[in-house]
């Protein structure tokens, strides 16, 4: 009793890692407008060690309740499974879903052509 052993490292690191994840790395982010109001925004795209944490809460805090009702329901049916993919495809639905609502890309030229890369957006 009192020592730590290769166990207890490996729990603490287990248990460490999704903040880890948001110490050191980064969301890509490009800014988007909105066509008609001019209201700017970020989308975001690729991991998102944000959801990963914080799972349903990010769409909640993003604004869109109906797609955090639905990953809440997505996240109790598959006993948190679901949380560990979605970090994966959620900022590029996200991002996706505002540009299909009116927003436009409005970020550096630089920017606007890694975005569309990674979201799949040809020219």
């Amino acid at each position: 009793m009192g020592s730590f052993s290769i166990w207890h490292w490996i729990i603490l690191a287990i248990i460490l890692s999704p903040f880890l994840l948001l110490i050191f790395y980064k969301q890509k982010r490009v800014k988007v407008r909105h066509s008609t109001s001019g209201l700017m925004r970020n989308g975001y795209y690729g991991f998102s060690p944000t959801y990963f944490v914080f799972g349903w809460f990010v769409p909640l805090f993003r604004g869109e309740i109906g797609i955090a009702a639905l990953h809440l329901l997505f996240s109790i049916f598959t006993f948190g499974i679901w949380q560990i993919i979605a970090s994966f495809i959620y900022n590029r639905q996200y991002t996706a879903r505002l540009l299909t609502n009116g927003w436009v890309l409005a970020d550096t030229p630089d920017s606007e052509a890694k975005a569309r890369t990674a979201l799949g957006i040809t020219p």
